[in-house]
C-alpha cells in the first residue's frame, strides 16, 4: 500500500506533463490538426484511464486479496 502513496506524485508529474503537451494539439486549427486530433483525444483517454488504474484500481485490488486471506480481528492473537 505504501508503494501507491510514493508513486502519486511521479505519475502525476507525468500525466501533466504529458496532457500539457498534447491539450493545445488537442485545440489547435491548424492544418493537419483533424488528423493530430484524432491522436490526441485517445492518448489523453489513456493517460487518465492509466493514472485511475495506477493509483485507484490496483491498491484497491491488492488490499483486498492481500486482506481477504487474513482471520478475522476477533480470532487474532495480540
Amino acid at each position: 500500500m505504501l508503494g501507491a502513496v510514493e508513486r502519486v506524485r511521479p505519475k502525476m508529474m507525468t500525466v501533466v506533463a504529458i496532457m500539457g503537451g498534447l491539450v493545445p494539439i488537442l485545440w489547435s486549427t491548424g492544418a493537419g490538426s483533424e488528423l493530430m486530433q484524432r491522436i490526441a483525444v485517445p492518448m489523453i483517454g489513456g493517460m487518465v484511464s492509466s493514472t485511475a488504474l495506477t493509483l485507484i484500481v490496483i491498491p484497491a485490488v491488492y488490499a483486498a486479496i492481500k486482506g481477504w486471506g487474513l482471520p478475522p480481528a476477533s480470532a487474532r492473537i495480540e
